[in-house]
């Protein structure tokens, strides 16, 4: 019997130095539903194979899962071109751009209800891509990542951000997230001059201006609400659709870089609990321990066990983690590995983890 043709594929490859990677992805259909596959490896050599979903499941469930891994995929630098050079510019840098971006601390459940309903600060969706400042000088786009260094910026990226000329203006600083090959600007730090001193309101509004009412296809616009009403809507509505989280800006406040000790003008709220840990040791079968940092050193989190669609982490390693909650001492329940993180240097803080709930009237785990 011949194999069936696949419904959605498609062939993505990385190189850079000595790296000369291609990644297959295949949406199929089984005997009962549909399942998501792929096979990766060095170009020319026997490719590793595995699949997405361990059994058949619904054809909207394997599309979203398709999709999620090809965005996953492009967001590390892999490409549609055989080139496997997706960047205006190769490799990354060690020089400084200039600026750095206005980091968010958390806040808890009760603080997120209480920002809903005042009116001095706005909400947008927190993106769930790479962080990236991108600079616009004439015909000249840079990229910089969360710590302020020039990165490689992405070709479709970079087209898009020059199609952008209102009123003649074409010197510009964005702040926002590359998720693959789609930029999604939330913050405007320079058009014509400084804009870090301005009001966010101000600035988002320029930020609207900017993009205008017709953008490429790389680039999308992020959602903003304003009032209680709006705030509440896109809350639940991302909340449902199984969003990452939100972010809060405080809206007559300036954009200050980096993180505050405590507090801030911008504040993060999680759907999901999520971890930046640093490994300490590799486990047998395909699992390591993992660690969270604390005044003096740093503190065993637990175990999680890497996929295999993943490298294993080596010790020393940043990585994130996406986790139920977390029991007092700080052991994570129910870890999944998320990848490694190679615009982090430090892991967060043990005190920053979601503590399992307390109830003296329930026995459930």
């Amino acid at each position: 019997m011949n194999n069936p043709a696949p419904l959605q594929s498609i062939s993505l490859y990385y190189r850079e130095g000595s790296s000369d990677k291609v990644y297959h992805v295949q949406l199929l259909e089984a005997a009962a539903g549909y399942v998501v596959n792929f096979q990766y490896g060095r170009r020319g050599s026997t490719l590793q194979t595995g699949t997405k979903t361990s059994s058949p499941v619904v054809r909207s469930v394997a599309e979203k899962t398709f999709s999620k891994l090809v965005a996953e995929k492009k967001a590390k630098g892999y490409t549609e071109g055989t080139t496997g050079i997706p960047y205006s510019s190769s490799q990354p840098t060690v020089e400084p751009s200039g600026y750095l971006p206005q980091l968010a601390n958390s806040v808890d459940e009760s603080t997120a209800a209480s920002l809903l309903t005042d009116d001095r600060w706005c909400m947008q969706e927190k993106i769930d891509g790479v962080r990236q400042l991108i600079i616009r000088s004439g015909k000249n786009v840079r990229a910089a990542n969360r710590k302020g260094l020039q990165v490689p910026v992405a070709d479709t990226i970079a087209s898009a951000v020059l199609s952008l000329v209102p009123h003649g203006n074409t010197d510009f600083v964005l702040d926002g997230e590359a998720i693959g090959d789609v930029y999604v600007p939330f913050d405007i730090l320079r058009w014509e001059h400084d804009l870090r001193m301005t009001v966010a309101n101000t600035r988002l509004g320029l930020l609207s201006i900017l993009l205008g009412d017709q953008i490429p296809d790389s680039l999308r616009k992020i959602r903003t609400a304003y009032t209680s009403t709006e705030k509440l809507a896109l809350y639940e509505e991302l909340k449902a659709k199984g969003a990452e989280g939100v972010i809060f800006k405080r809206l007559d406040a300036g954009y200050v870089p980096g993180r505050p000790a405590s507090g801030g003008v911008v504040l993060k709220f999680k759907f999901c609990s999520m971890a930046t840990g640093i490994v300490i040791g590799v486990n047998a079968k395909r699992s390591v321990r993992l660690a969270l940092g604390r005044l003096g050193g740093n503190v065993p989190v637990g175990n999680v066990t890497i996929p295999p669609n993943h490298s294993v982490p080596k010790p020393g390693q940043i990585v994130e983690v996406q986790y139920l909650y977390a029991y007092p001492g700080g052991s994570l329940y129910q870890p999944v590995f998320l990848g490694v993180r190679t615009d982090k240097d430090l892991p967060d803080d043990i005190s920053s983890l979601k503590l399992k709930p307390t109830s003296t009237d329930s026995d459930d785990e």
